[in-house]
């Protein structure tokens, strides 16, 4: 059992830079190169001023990142870019628990937002304001939120909620069966 706790501890980053760089191939939008103050607007999407600042933290040469990060702007967050080589310092600082995490780290309203958590999932956690760490979406389901697939097919996944303790409980469904 360790074995394979070991080995899948290995592969993980693997698998999750691989799915991001192909990702960012196949991504139509424009390269991030956002700098740290920057904050971005996509074409034709309206900022909703009552929405809290998204800052995304993700590594530069993350397709996948930058699509959920359009996906958040299309939604009406201000989104703020912060690319950064080491995402474990971010991940660690904010509270994401062991196990829980996927290639891309956002603050939003004082809330931790892991992986490629639907915006409607966020708006739902800042109205709700639950007392809890944030959000987390472990992976990179297919179907998600940046992670959209050719046929429309979504992978059945569960967002969970982070509790203060940093425990996790389901806070949406989504996909087939979800």
């Amino acid at each position: 059992m360790n074995r394979i706790l070991s080995l899948s501890l290995l592969l993980t980053p693997v698998l999750l830079a691989t799915a991001c760089a192909r990702a960012s191939e196949e991504a139509v939008s424009s390269p991030a190169t956002a700098t740290a103050s920057a904050v971005e607007a996509t074409a034709g999407a309206t900022i909703d001023r009552e929405l809290p600042l998204a800052i995304v933290h993700k590594t530069a040469s993350c397709g996948c990142c930058g699509v959920w990060a359009d996906h958040l702007k299309a939604a009406g967050f201000a989104v703020e870019i912060r690319d950064t080589d080491d995402m474990h310092p971010v991940k660690q600082r904010l509270g994401v628990p062991a196990g829980k995490a996927s290639c891309h780290t956002a603050e939003i309203g004082g809330y931790v937002v892991e992986g490629h958590i639907p915006a409607s999932d966020i708006k739902r956690l800042l109205m709700e304001r639950p007392t809890a760490r944030g959000l987390v979406l472990p992976g990179m389901p297919a179907g998600s939120p940046g992670m959209e697939m050719p046929d429309g097919h979504v992978q059945p996944y569960t967002v969970e909620l982070v509790l203060a303790d940093g425990s996790t409980q389901p806070f949406a469904q989504h996909g087939q069966g979800g």
